[in-house]
């Protein structure tokens, strides 16, 4: 549980802020409400009795100053994150305090580990980015798959989503990160990331029952090529998504996440299935749960709980895998998150 602390959350007002302020106060901890837009802020805030809110912009360092002042930590849930995460780091460093945030984005994430890995670590303190169903999930449950691997051939991440409908934030950090590419995609292949133009296969995945064999697009890369090399020797990610879902997701008319139940989660089930293979030997791992957006605010508290708690294995700009002990995390996600280690 928390301890009354003060939690910083910089995109209260957004789909997965809204679900990451609930999940804070659940815990215990005060969450101090940041935003950019005023409106927003102020009509979500009226929904928020007794909580302070505070406006600021990215583009202003002293807003960003200010917005932070007493508060333990800050929960980076505004994106596109290659305009806001770098702003809000330096903040964070500047304040002395940790640094979370959801990023999906890889080339925000990757910017992050390049740019603030020195000073993160010069300063003591953690940066935790991708903390989130996507980067976040991925790696922590590939490094409990490993073991006491230290070392693996390949890493193989399969997301069977029952549907996607994408909120405008995840449609607006795409776009930013295809311009930013040139409109490529990527690949994290012989131990580097690769940048081609191949079309994107179908393949059949075999997902866990009651699931089953599913068609997925291979190589649609996702925030894991970034977390899981971060930490592990391992040569070759690739990440999977679930035909359907990626329909879904690319469609000229994407709907937005619809709440069907009091905690505003929507009736989207997902699948995450890891298989790390090393020789001719194979390890697995499997977590099951409902709403990608949802399930990312437990993610994103256990971490600023475990990191304000000391409960943590290193400083610096670190992803969580590396950072936390991967199947004690995953275990206190129970409430929320189906997993299973022993597959």
């Amino acid at each position: 549980m928390g301890t009354g602390e003060t939690v910083a959350v910089f995109g209260a007002y957004g789909h997965t802020g809204r679900f990451v302020v609930a999940e804070l106060r659940e815990r215990g901890f005060v969450p101090l409400l940041l935003g950019r837009h005023a409106d927003k802020l102020r009509a979500f805030a009226d929904g928020q009795p007794g909580l302070e809110a505070r406006q600021a912009s990215a583009d202003d360092p002293v807003s960003l100053d200010l917005a932070l002042a007493d508060a333990a930590a800050v929960v980076n849930c505004a994106g596109p994150f290659a305009a806001t995460g770098g702003p809000l780091i330096e903040a964070a460093l500047r304040a002395g305090i940790p640094y979370v945030d959801v990023a999906a984005e890889i080339e925000a994430n990757l910017d992050t580990f390049a740019r603030y890995a020195e000073r993160a670590r010069a300063a003591g303190t953690v940066v935790l980015p991708a903390m989130a169903f996507y980067g976040g999930l991925g790696d922590l449950l590939v490094t409990a798959a490993m073991g006491d691997w230290t070392s693996a051939d390949e890493a193989h991440i399969a997301y069977g989503l029952s549907s996607w409908h994408p909120t405008g934030g995840t449609l607006a950090s795409g776009t930013v990160s295809s311009e930013r590419r040139g409109g490529r995609r990527l690949r994290y292949a012989g131990g580097r990331l690769v940048h081609h133009d191949d079309a994107l296969p179908t393949l059949e995945w075999s997902f866990p029952a009651p699931l089953g064999a599913q068609p997925v697009l291979g190589e649609f890369t996702m925030a894991d090529v970034v977390t899981v090399p971060s930490h592990l020797a391992v040569p070759e990610v690739r990440t999977y998504m679930s035909a359907v879902a990626a329909a879904d997701l690319a469609a000229p008319d994407a709907a937005a996440p619809a709440a069907v139940d009091d905690r505003g989660r929507s009736a989207q089930t997902f699948v995450v299935d890891v298989r790390v293979r090393a020789g001719g030997a194979e390890r697995r791992a499997v977590a099951s749960g409902r709403d990608i957006y949802a399930v990312t605010a437990p993610l994103a508290v256990e971490a600023v709980a475990r990191i304000l708690g000391g409960r943590t294995r290193t400083i610096g700009v670190v992803s969580a895998g590396a950072l936390f002990d991967a199947p004690d995390f995953l275990r206190a996600l129970a409430a929320d998150l189906k997993v299973d280690l022993t597959a």
